[in-house]
C-alpha cells in the first residue's frame, strides 16, 4: 500500500512555507500527504500585513472525525512544524500517542526561532511542552538556535567545534530521538548539518555533511529540508543520504530563486526543480 504522512502544519495563501511547501514535495517522492492545519494566513509573516485564523478550537473536533473512519494506526509517518501554543502541542501529542502504530516514524521540526533569539511566542512553558514532544519523536530536525535552546546548551553563531557539536545532538537524542539532525551550521563558505544516529545498543554514528552556501537567506528553505527528510524516512533511504539529498535541492532551490530574481519572503521556486528529485 501507498505510504502515508499526517502533516501538522500551517498554511499560507502567498509565500512559499509550511504546508504549501510540505505537501507538493511529499507527494512528489510517492507518499501521500495528509495535512492537519494549526493555522491559516493570507501570506506568510514575512509580509507587513496577512491575516491569521487560529485553527486550534478546529483540531480536534478534524482529529476526532479521523477516528471515526479508521485512520488511528494507519500512518507511516507523523510530521510537525511549527506549534504556536501549549493547547496546539497538547493537542498533537495526545496525536501521536493515538494514531502512532508499532511502526509508524514521528518527524519532528521544532521551529522556534533563529539566529540565536527565539520567535516572540516561544515562553519557557511552550518550549517545555515542546521539548515534551520531542521526546515522542524518531527524527527531530533543529536548527543551531533551536538545538541550542532545547538542549539547553548556550548559542553561538560560529566556531562550533565536532565535540561540541556531538555533545549538542547527543543531548536531544538523549530525550527520545534517535535520529538527530542539526542543520544550517555556519562554517565559512559552507553551511553543515550535523547528523547524529543511535544504533541499537551504544552504538552511535555522528558526521558532518557540508556543502557550499548559495545566495541569501529566504523562506521556506526549512520546509523543503523536512519534507524531504520526512518523505525519504517512510520510504526507507538511510538518514545520511537523505541529508544530503535535502541539502542538495535546498541549494538548487535557492540557486534557481536567485536565478528568477525570487523576493526572499516568497521562499524558493522548488516547483521549477521538483523533477531533480528521485525517490531514492
Amino acid at each position: 500500500m501507498q505510504k502515508k504522512i499526517a502533516v501538522i502544519n500551517d498554511i499560507a495563501g502567498y509565500g512559499r512555507c509550511a504546508m504549501t511547501v510540505l505537501l507538493p514535495i511529499i507527494s512528489y517522492l510517492g507518499v501521500q500527504a495528509c495535512p492537519v492545519l494549526t493555522s491559516v494566513f493570507s501570506s506568510n509573516t514575512a509580509f507587513p500585513h496577512f491575516f491569521m485564523d487560529d485553527y486550534t478550537d478546529r483540531m480536534e473536533a478534524y482529529l476526532a472525525s479521523w477516528e471515526k473512519i479508521g485512520l488511528k494506526q494507519k500512518f507511516d509517518g507523523i510530521a510537525t512544524g511549527y506549534l504556536g501554543s501549549v493547547r496546539q502541542i497538547e493537542i498533537v501529542k495526545r496525536f501521536v500517542k493515538e494514531f502512532s502504530g508499532k511502526d509508524t516514524l514521528v518527524i519532528v521540526d521544532p521551529v522556534m526561532g533563529d539566529h540565536g533569539r527565539l520567535y516572540s511566542a516561544y515562553t519557557v512553558e511552550l518550549c517545555t511542552e515542546l521539548r515534551e514532544l520531542v521526546a515522542l519523536a524518531d527524527i527531530v530536525t533543529p536548527n543551531l538556535t533551536e538545538a541550542c535552546h532545547l538542549a539547553g546548551m548556550p548559542y553561538k553563531d560560529k566556531g562550533w567545534k565536532r565535540k561540541e557539536l556531538f555533545e549538542l545532538a547527543g543531548r536531544l537524542a538523549a530525550m527520545g530521538p534517535s535520529h538527530v539532525v542539526i542543520t544550517g551550521i555556519p562554517q565559512g563558505e559552507y553551511l553543515a548539518n550535523y547528523v547524529f544516529v543511535k544504533k541499537p545498543g551504544e552504538e552511535v554514528e555522528a558526521r558532518l555533511i557540508r556543502i557550499h552556501k548559495a545566495g541569501e537567506e529566504r523562506c521556506s528553505t526549512g520546509d523543503v529540508f523536512t519534507a524531504v527528510i520526512a518523505a525519504d524516512a517512510v520510504n526507507g533511504l538511510p538518514f545520511d543520504r537523505s541529508v544530503r539529498k535535502a541539502a542538495g535541492f535546498v541549494k538548487r532551490c535557492v540557486e534557481e530563486a536567485v536565478t528568477l530574481g525570487t523576493p526572499p519572503a516568497e521562499g524558493v521556486p522548488f516547483e521549477n526543480i521538483l523533477y531533480q528529485l528521485k525517490r531514492g
